[in-house]
């Protein structure tokens, strides 16, 4: 037996606290289908039901199963399309899903029993950063809301029942929607009227005029730009740079009864969104598949433009965005940050979501899974970063670093 067998064949503790002696090599035969069968690390469920909302944001998880990424791993990723977030949730919380492409804030939502049934969650890694945006309607734009400040004025001078859309009560997109018009001003819960609508019928939504304007990720909001209907207001990345989107997430349970599958996907999805980020070509490749009636249905040119960073606002203007949505960006995208989770939880407390006072760290601790994160990285070759904190200035000048979440929630003028 050769030196490189022996190593392979080591159980998966010993590999892992070997795990910085072993070179990138060894970790890429460590997954391979042959040795999974014959170690401890063998995939508990060699097929994976992981659902998607039709979003570019879905990528990395169809990109992992239509590359085969995941058969290095000794899994088979199918990719289950999902009509609404709702509908994600209750088939995650019911096992009908293994795991899903989600919004990060609701996967702590139903953490925190906030919008449906209490159950116990986990973030087992992040899968992409900015790249969503907030629409308005092509009738507010002519009469001059453009912008934040634009329609708070409007909304001063012409008193009426302004209507926005979310995607899900406690998810991403009422977050950086609220977010956004709060620091305008603007108080979502008293001042405007909020609906959630699953992100494939935003612009069908808009046409009809059910609504004034929405946050939601792409390629929706460049849809409506094409379509004519609206223009992007704000960029979510505008609001935070980098900031934590969809995560890859499931249950407490299933990951207690399937540790090694867990560790397995988290892995293949790694290596898809470190391949979409590799190149032009990945990028474009992944628009061209993903474009499919299969995965987001559309046309291949609303999807690659702003993968690519180059955005117009429907009014002329456009520019090079550098910070578009990104898959991996040296791994810094994909770890489960606990100061990234804790935020959600400081804004569900700041819009009334959250009754009582949350236990924002353990909590934290609880639903993001940072060891067996670790592990996944360690096997694709990921790099890890060093904190399990991070920090950053929003739009509204304030910093969040998860250090005093308690007094972060509170500190905000306008709030539920």
């Amino acid at each position: 037996m050769t030196t490189n067998d022996r190593k392979f064949n080591m159980t998966r503790r010993t590999v892992l606290k070997a795990g910085t002696a072993l070179t990138a090599s060894a970790f890429g035969g460590l997954a391979t289908q042959g040795v999974w069968a014959a170690g401890s690390d063998k995939p508990e469920k060699e097929e994976v039901k992981v659902g998607f909302i039709p979003l570019t944001d879905c990528a990395s998880v169809v990109m992992a199963s239509v590359m085969g990424f995941d058969k290095k791993y000794g899994i088979k990723i199918i990719p289950t399309k999902e009509s609404s977030w709702a509908g994600v949730r209750d088939k995650l919380v019911n096992g009908e899903l293994d795991a899903a492409h989600v919004l990060y804030g609701l996967v702590y939502g139903v953490h925190e029993g906030i919008g449906g049934a209490k159950k116990d969650m986990a973030v087992l890694m992040n899968l992409n950063n900015n790249g969503q945006a907030i629409t308005l309607s092509k009738k507010l734009a002519d009469a001059g809301a453009v912008n934040g400040t634009g329609l708070a004025k409007l909304m001063q001078m012409e008193k009426r029942e302004y209507t926005f859309a979310q995607t899900f009560p406690t998810g991403t997109h009422a977050m950086w929607l609220y977010y956004w018009l709060a620091t305008y001003g603007i108080n979502p819960m008293k001042d405007a009227k909020v609906i959630t609508v699953p992100p494939p019928q935003m612009v069908a939504n808009m046409r009809v005029g059910n609504m004034d304007g929405f946050c939601v990720g792409e390629p929706w909001n460049h849809r409506a730009i094409v379509d004519g209907i609206g223009i992007t207001a704000a960029t979510t990345q505008d609001i935070w740079k980098d900031h934590p989107e969809k995560v890859l997430g499931t249950t407490s349970d299933w990951v207690a009864k399937n540790p090694n599958t867990a560790r397995a996907l988290t892995a293949a999805v790694l290596e898809a969104g470190r391949w979409i980020d590799a190149s032009l070509s990945n990028k474009n490749k992944m628009a061209e598949t993903i474009a499919a009636k299969s995965y987001v249905n559309t046309s291949v040119d609303v999807i690659n433009q702003r993968i690519l960073g180059r955005y117009q606002d429907g009014m002329g203007k456009t520019w090079d965005d550098p910070n578009y949505m990104k898959f991996y960006n040296e791994g810094s995208t994909n770890f489960p940050y606990l100061s990234d989770g804790m935020w959600f939880m400081t804004q569900h407390k700041r819009w009334g979501l959250a009754k009582g006072e949350p236990d924002y760290l353990g909590t934290a601790k609880s639903v993001n899974r940072i060891d067996l994160y670790k592990e996944a990285a360690t096997m694709a070759n990921v790099p890890i970063p060093k904190n399990v904190m991070r920090s950053s200035k929003l739009i509204d000048g304030v910093v969040w670093d998860g250090k005093n979440p308690k007094a972060y929630a509170e500190s905000f003028k306008i709030k539920a």
